[in-house]
Order: C-alpha cells, then structure tokens, then sequence
C-alpha cells in the first residue's frame, strides 16, 4: 500500500515521463511547497501544473481538485485557483492513464468524475468522458501544427 506521499511522486514522475515523450519541456520548481509540482512549456508558453493520483472506482476516474491536509480541526480542503494552477494533470495507474484538465474548468468543484464507460441508467447528459479529457489529446492541441 502506498502512502499519500508515495502516491504524490508516482503521478508526478509518470505525467513529467509522458509529457517528455509527446515533446513538451517539463521542468520542477527549486523549492517544495508550492501550488503546482511542475511547468509544461507548450510553444512559447509556460504552464504551473498540478499533479494528481486519479484512482479508479468502479467506472469513473476520480480526479481531486483541491489539497487535503490534517488541521486541528479536521481535513482541510483548499481548491486549486486559476491564479495559482493553470492544468491539472492526472495520472490513473489502474488504467495507466494519463488526463489533463484546465483549472478554470469546473472551478466550483473540489473533485471531477471522468467516465470510463457508459452508465447502467445510460445517462449522457453532464457526463465528463474520460476520453475527452485524454492528456495527449489534449497538450497535442496545445502543441499545435
């Protein structure tokens, strides 16, 4: 069983090991602590990125979009700002599955459900479709031509 900590530097090595395969510069900040754990530069721009552990329950990858810390009086949940994180980058080790969503996307949440497969009800409305948020999709784009 792996602790948080442990859990933290898998994502972070396996989404800084995929970026460098699709031809993005990843680079780590001098000092621990900060809102984001690595900087993407995609073109001529640079990205705070925040990495996550994204474990898998049932059919849905659940992607945190805060941080989670013991207080005196319990857990505290601080939420990832666009001040603060440009894209959370997430890796699911159960599918060895990377996603990548931007922080002004569902701002209001302190989690993201992404699907995997269809729902028994067949819902499809408000679905978040883990294809959609698919990492090397995404940065692709943000590569452009």
């Amino acid at each position: 069983m792996l602790s948080t900590d442990q859990k933290g530097a898998v994502a972070e090595l396996a989404i800084a090991y995929e970026a460098t395969k699709l031809g993005v510069g990843v680079y780590r900040p001098v000092a621990e602590g900060g809102r984001y754990d690595l900087i993407f530069e995609i073109g001529q721009r640079l990205h705070r990125v925040q990495c996550m552990f994204a474990p898998l329950h049932g059919d849905v990858v659940v992607v945190r979009r805060c941080s989670t810390r013991r207080a005196r009086e319990g857990l505290r949940k601080r939420k990832y700002r666009a001040s603060e994180v440009d894209l959370i980058a997430a890796y699911c080790p159960d599918l060895d599955r990377y996603f990548v969503l931007s922080t002004d996307q569902f701002a209001d949440r302190t989690q993201v459900d992404l699907r995997v497969a269809h729902s028994k009800n067949n819902q499809r409305l408000g679905v978040n479709w883990a294809d959609d948020f698919d990492f090397g999709a995404r940065l692709t784009a943000l590569l452009g031509p």
